[in-house]
C-alpha cells in the first residue's frame, strides 16, 4: 500500500524566495522542464541564499556544505518560458547539518509545482570532515527555520 501524498505546500510556509527564469535548454523533448533541472533550481536558491545572507565565499571558504541527501516530489510540470519562484526554509538545523526544504512555484501560483529537500553537511574543505556550521551561516539559516 502506497503512503498518502503529503498536503500540497503553499507559499506562506516558506521564509525566503528567489526568482529563477527558466531557460530554453531546461525543457526536454516532452515540452516541460526536465526532472534533473529541478535539482539545479534547488542548488541555486540554497547557494544564492548562503552567499547573500550568510556570507559564504564559494571560492575561498574553509568550510563548505556538501549535499548528502536530496529528494523532489513533482506535482505539476513547469516549462520555458515560465519564471519560477523558489521558496526556501530550514526544516532542521543541527550542529553541522541543515535540511533545506524547497518549493518551486509558477509565478502567481500559491501551490507548489514541486517540493523537495536537500541536506547539507558542513565540512572542512581540505579534510572533508564535518565541522560546526560557521556563525554567519548559522545566523542566516536561523532566519529560515519553519514555524
Amino acid at each position: 500500500m502506497a503512503a498518502a501524498d503529503p498536503p500540497t505546500e503553499t507559499r506562506a510556509r516558506y521564509r525566503h524566495f528567489l526568482a529563477i527564469p527558466t531557460r530554453w535548454m531546461d525543457n526536454d523533448i516532452y515540452g516541460h522542464v526536465n526532472n534533473v533541472v529541478y535539482y539545479s533550481y534547488f542548488d541555486t536558491v540554497i547557494n544564492r541564499y548562503l552567499i547573500d545572507a550568510g556570507g559564504l565565499d564559494i571560492q575561498n571558504a574553509t568550510v563548505i556544505g556538501i549535499a548528502v541527501e536530496t529528494m523532489c516530489r513533482f506535482r505539476r510540470s513547469l516549462a520555458f518560458p515560465e519564471d519560477i519562484e523558489a521558496g526556501l526554509r530550514a526544516g532542521h538545523l543541527g550542529n553541522s547539518s541543515v535540511r533545506y526544504e524547497i518549493g518551486l512555484f509558477a509565478k502567481n501560483d500559491d501551490e507548489a509545482a514541486a517540493t523537495g529537500h536537500f541536506v547539507h553537511v558542513f565540512v572542512d574543505r581540505a579534510s572533508q570532515k564535518p565541522v560546526p556550521i560557521p556563525g554567519p551561516i548559522r545566523a542566516a539559516l536561523e532566519k529560515l527555520k519553519r514555524a
